[in-house]
């Protein structure tokens, strides 16, 4: 059984959660370190999103 951690000091019950979710997380990192896809600007991804918002804006207008 593994020993409680206090919920004002981690967001996890036990230590083998906390474990867990740290194995995970590093895994996820070392995933996008590895992968090959060419990566995409902060500028693009923000001038698409902005696009779908103005899209969903302008159908939710139209639905009305």
């Amino acid at each position: 059984m593994s020993a409680q951690l206090s919920p004002i000091v981690s967001e996890f019950e036990s230590e083998e959660q906390a474990a867990s979710y740290d194995a995970w997380f590093r895994a996820k990192v070392q995933a996008s370190l590895d992968d090959t896809a060419p990566n995409v600007s902060h500028d693009k991804v923000i001038a698409e999103m902005k696009a779908r918002l103005a899209a969903k804006r302008e159908k939710r207008r139209n639905d009305r």
